[in-house]
């Protein structure tokens, strides 16, 4: 049997097999927060919504207590015992500057930037690849998608 015939052979096998058969790892249920301004009325919700920050991969808006707005990327959040003790830190766009921000000196919050990851989950890449396979397309792979 060619190499072709097998390749063939195991994405048949693997289009008709239950998710039980195949191994893979449970991925998480991602939230579209692109747009989202949430109520930072509790410690609670503060911490909630820049642990979501964390996670979303675009830009956001923190609006500071002095009324300084800073857009940038959340890269890394770190958490202490209370809100002035907890830090959020920030990579500036078009810059390789990082900055620290404490819990207690945000007001406000907006997910303001594109979410790079959105609609980009291995399920909808197995689609897209599903569909060019059936096209007839040849060569078929894992190929980064241009970011604007």
């Amino acid at each position: 049997m060619s190499t072709e015939a097998q390749e063939h052979a195991k994405i048949e096998q693997l289009q008709h097999a239950s998710p039980d058969e195949i191994e893979v790892a449970a991925g998480r249920e991602r939230e579209d927060l692109q747009g989202w301004v949430p109520s930072l009325a509790s410690d609670e919700e503060i911490r909630e919504a820049l642990e979501k920050a964390f996670d979303y991969r675009g830009d956001i808006t923190l609006t500071k207590k002095d009324g300084t707005k800073i857009e940038g990327y959340i890269f890394d959040r770190r958490t202490g015992a209370t809100l002035a003790t907890s830090q959020v830190r920030v990579l500036l766009p078009g810059t390789s500057q990082k900055i620290s921000i404490p819990y207690s000196e945000i007001a406000g919050l907006a997910f303001s930037g594109r979410d790079t990851a959105a609609g980009k989950s291995f399920e909808a890449w197995v689609k897209k690849y599903w569909e060019k396979k059936a096209a007839g397309e040849k060569g078929i792979g894992i190929e980064a998608e241009k970011l604007d």
